[in-house]
């Protein structure tokens, strides 16, 4: 396709101009997604917390989206091989064949979410019990938790179509589709929680339900964009076939990511089981922290998807040294971005823990973890760009290698041994710390090797587009 027509359609040729303006261009829109999708969640922690069970409301969201987070993250892999794959095509000007990729991925996602959802309604029962969490917590996450998992599946099917644009160099309209979520979700979440005007009151499952309503009306918007040929890309079911190339080279690349995205939703319940034998105060620390954690690291994701596209279509068009400059100006923007949330948060952050509750044992405990959590947030925001960078370039494997090594070597046994000591529940945040150092030197170290850029990624038998995507 022509590079006037790209533009034309709203998406953007990421293989020329300054590195760091377009960089910034691509990055904003994804990091003030980011951010929405925080205030989702602390909004919903804040309703919880008003609840006439209080805490409990809080830690049960907190251990639920633990959970949930599992199955989201299982599918994480096939958004970073759906960026690679089309962020090459485009690179190299093949919009038939990210066109053809789009597809594949829809479809798959949508198989994956059903799927989901059945899982999640036949066993949401069984996963509390097997974390340990008390009667009254388990009471307040199950039926949130049900719900939840409908709400993961419409979350993957919005964010599949995201992807797809995002690859193309189109990252305004994800980001219209993601504030009409959020709208919908902030609207909706108090009076489903509390039952307002002609809502029913479902308590803190309310909260998911806004969410799942809210995933689908900026789903909605993401794919009448796609399908109705608006941007770079036309998507059409008619003629629809699988095409193994293609599926095998999304599994290729996606599989190690979302193993990635497994193993550490996995850690994060075996984190969370070291918690809970502590009692519901530190669960609820837990959960508040979780979701802060994201605030601590607002704009890592989304730079990291930023340079991770730039890379592919760097890549797609032979510009190595683009793409190595690239990242390190990720690596730059994804510390600016939050040093102003992080200092913030080190000076008060009991301003911020009262929103949720305001218990002094709740307040105290979640101030000292916070203030250890502040530092590994600075490791693994940087780790998490060069992450996303790699991932994107089609190299998923070493991240993978990489992440499951010092999880499992290094923070899993630092928390289970310091939670034994007189550090107690906070051992968690400790542990967070040095796994983000060791993650930041093993990638640092592994830019440098090349390998990363020489990882092949588009088919090497490009399938032959079906008939109605030659218009494009």
């Amino acid at each position: 396709m022509p590079k006037t027509e790209v533009r034309r359609r709203g998406g953007r040729d990421l293989t020329t101009g300054s590195i760091p303006k377009t960089l910034f261009h691509q990055a904003w829109p994804q990091t003030t997604e980011g951010v929405l999708l925080i205030i989702d969640q602390v909004s919903d922690l804040i309703w919880a917390g008003r609840l006439p069970s209080g805490f409990r409301s809080v830690a049960g969201i907190g251990v639920s989206q633990t959970i949930t987070q599992v199955g989201q993250t299982a599918r994480s892999g096939l958004d970073q091989s759906t960026r690679a794959l089309i962020s090459r095509s485009v690179g190299a000007k093949n919009m038939e064949l990210a066109n053809d990729i789009a597809i594949q991925s829809l479809v798959v996602s949508a198989i994956y979410a059903v799927l989901l959802v059945i899982f999640g309604i036949l066993f949401t029962d069984v996963m509390l019990r097997l974390i340990g969490t008390s009667g009254g917590v388990s009471a307040e996450a199950a039926a949130y938790m049900r719900v939840r998992f409908g709400n993961v599946a419409t979350i993957g099917l919005r964010q599949t179509g995201s992807a797809t644009l995002q690859a193309t160099g189109e990252v305004m309209i994800p980001l219209r589709a993601g504030m009409v979520t959020r709208v919908i979700h902030f609207a909706l979440s108090p009076c489903l929680v509390f039952g307002w005007w002609i809502f029913p009151h479902m308590g803190i499952a309310g909260a998911a339900m806004a969410g799942l309503l809210g995933d689908l009306g900026g789903g909605a918007i993401t794919y009448y964009v796609l399908f109705r040929g608006n941007s770079n890309l036309h998507l059409t079911l008619k003629g629809f076939r699988f095409r193994r190339e293609i599926l095998r080279q999304l599994l290729k690349i996606g599989a190690p990511a979302s193993l990635v995205g497994m193993e550490r939703s996995i850690t994060q319940l075996v984190l969370l089981r070291i918690v809970t034998p502590f009692g519901d105060i530190p669960t609820t620390a837990y959960a508040i922290t979780k979701r802060l954690e994201n605030l601590l690291n607002f704009g890592s994701m989304g730079v990291g998807t930023a340079s991770g596209v730039m890379v592919g279509q760097s890549l797609g068009a032979g510009n190595v040294s683009r793409a190595k400059k690239t990242i390190w100006w990720a690596v730059l923007f994804g510390n600016i971005l939050p040093a102003v949330v992080r200092i913030f948060i080190l000076l008060s952050p009991t301003a911020l823990i009262l929103l949720f509750s305001d218990r002094t044992d709740v307040v105290d405990l979640t101030s000292s973890w916070l203030g250890v959590q502040v530092y590994a947030s600075m490791a693994l925001g940087t780790a998490m760009v060069f992450q996303q960078s790699y991932n994107i370039a089609g190299d998923t494997m070493f991240p993978l290698i990489l992440i499951v090594l010092t999880e499992w070597t290094i923070e899993i046994p630092t928390a289970l041994f310091l939670s034994h000591t007189s550090v107690g529940p906070i051992a968690i945040p400790y542990a967070a710390l040095a796994d983000g150092l060791a993650r930041v030197v093993g990638f640092s170290a592994y830019f440098f090797t090349g390998r990363w850029y020489r990882v092949r990624v588009i088919p090497p038998r490009a399938p032959k587009p079906q008939t109605a995507q030659r218009q494009i």
